[in-house]
């Protein structure tokens, strides 16, 4: 590994939240190089929700100007399967900007700090005594996954897909929104649960708008996708949707070890997508932070320990209280419960909102609240 010319500190493989926020973490290593198949500014299938804990995260990278042009959300309307609903002020406010918007301004926050971006498809990986070669001449002392559920750097691994009971397929589109409302819509189904749509104002005359159930419920067809979507959101607008795409979500459920020697994985390559809400943004930045951290730490081979244990100490508690809710909602009953709850008290709504978007906890405050709503259901 001494040729200068395509051999990095750190290789970050995907240019999504989690790789530039990799970069970012990692720009103190020197040379380092950010690798996506794609041309900048590319779309990604997403409900574009960014929540204030990935910002702040990204804030505490140096990033700035990320929200310019949007406006804050300050309110959400959730639905329950049995058509409960809570609809309150948001903890903090949340922002629906397009992945093609978001991540191309990540991308270049990262090559201001010193990042190289190449467009270059990783097909496998070559794990040598002194670092890792990823084809076409390039290679790195350290290698970061971030290339989403899809990821190569995981096959390499030989590590298997998650299980369908583990995974979820969603569509997201774009649909006109001549009079957007100040606030986010989930709405939640008990057929085929856990499932539900969503309506997201971008501020732009559109709105993001989508339909996501389990992949152990299958097959899952583009049309029966859409049909949903259209049956939960109840909307006659939708009939200018675009840009339709479906995606997997590797849910946070089913995750394979985060580091591996020289190789490390962030984001959706990690599963961390949360089981209940489907949200992965703040996941996906906070694990590419840590990743790039453990990447510059002396000694190739040590990173993956030192990212682990990153990672656990940052998350592990959270992933098990959002692993026990899952389980918990498994009945569609405690989610109506838990929105009847969420209804009366806005300390148990936010704390749903952290748990859901951030990296909250299941309290014994919650845990009793959604317990009282379910001994007093109609």
């Amino acid at each position: 590994m001494t040729d200068a010319g395509g051999v990095y500190e750190v290789a970050i493989v995907g240019a999504g939240p989690a790789g530039s926020a990799a970069a970012l973490a990692a720009a103190r290593a020197g040379a380092k190089v950010l690798l996506d198949r794609g041309v900048f500014p590319r779309d990604k299938a997403c409900g574009d929700g960014i929540a204030q804990q990935g910002l702040d995260v990204l804030g505490g990278l140096g990033v700035t100007g990320l929200t310019d042009g949007y406006s804050p959300i300050r309110s959400l309307r959730l639905t329950g399967p049995g058509g409960v609903q809570a609809a309150r002020e948001l903890p903090e406010p949340a922002y629906v900007i397009p992945r093609a918007v978001f991540d191309t301004r990540l991308v270049a926050a990262a090559v201001r700090a010193g990042a190289t971006f190449r467009q270059h498809t990783v097909r496998g990986l070559t794990v040598r005594p002194d670092g890792v070669e990823l084809g076409g001449g390039l290679a790195a002392r350290v290698v970061i996954g971030a290339d989403g559920a899809n990821s190569t750097v995981r096959r390499a691994l030989g590590l298997p897909r998650n299980p369908p009971d583990r995974l979820a397929v969603a569509i997201r589109a774009y649909a006109p929104d001549p009079a957007p409302r100040p606030e986010q819509r989930i709405v939640m189904t008990g057929q085929r649960w856990p499932a539900y749509a969503w309506s997201f104002p971008i501020g732009d005359g559109r709105r993001n708008v989508g339909y996501g159930e389990l992949a152990s419920r299958g097959p899952l067809s583009r049309s029966h996708l859409l049909e949903r979507m259209h049956d939960l959101l109840g909307d006659t607008g939708l009939a200018g949707l675009s840009d339709a795409r479906a995606h997997h979500l590797p849910l946070s459920t089913w995750r394979p070890r985060p580091g591996h020697g020289r190789l490390l994985l962030a984001g959706d390559a990690l599963s961390l997508i949360n089981p209940f809400t489907g949200e992965g943004i703040f996941y996906a930045v906070l694990s590419g932070a840590l990743a790039g951290q453990a990447a510059v730490s002396p000694g190739g081979t040590s990173a993956g320990r030192a990212y682990t244990v990153a990672l656990r100490h940052r998350l592990a508690r959270h992933l098990r209280h959002t692993g026990l809710v899952a389980r918990l909602t498994a009945r569609p009953w405690v989610v109506d419960a838990g929105m009847r709850a969420a209804a009366r008290d806005q300390r148990v709504f936010d704390g749903f909102v952290g748990l859901g978007l951030g990296d909250g906890l299941l309290t014994p405050r919650l845990l009793a609240a959604v317990a009282t709503a379910a001994a007093h259901r109609p």
